[in-house]
């Protein structure tokens, strides 16, 4: 009887561990969720990962041409 209900405890000692890991890496996605959606509101578009200078004056210069060459607003 004792054999039996010691194996029954060592059966769930994992849930020791998958609980805090599972609250940990929910705060973690939620985190970056919550970043992403504010980014999202605040500039209209999903943040661009991996940007570096270039890629942020490219985006510029063309910002620049298509407001040059767009119609003016009625």
């Amino acid at each position: 009887m004792g054999r039996q209900n010691e194996r029954r405890k060592m059966g769930l000692r994992w849930m020791e561990a998958a609980l805090p890991l599972g609250i940990i890496a929910g705060m973690l996605c939620l985190m970056g969720n919550i970043q992403y959606q504010i980014h999202k509101t605040a500039n209209g578009r999903p943040k661009h990962i991996g940007s570096d200078d270039w890629d942020v004056a490219m985006e510029r210069r063309d910002k620049n041409l298509l407001d040059a060459h767009s119609p003016p607003p009625s």
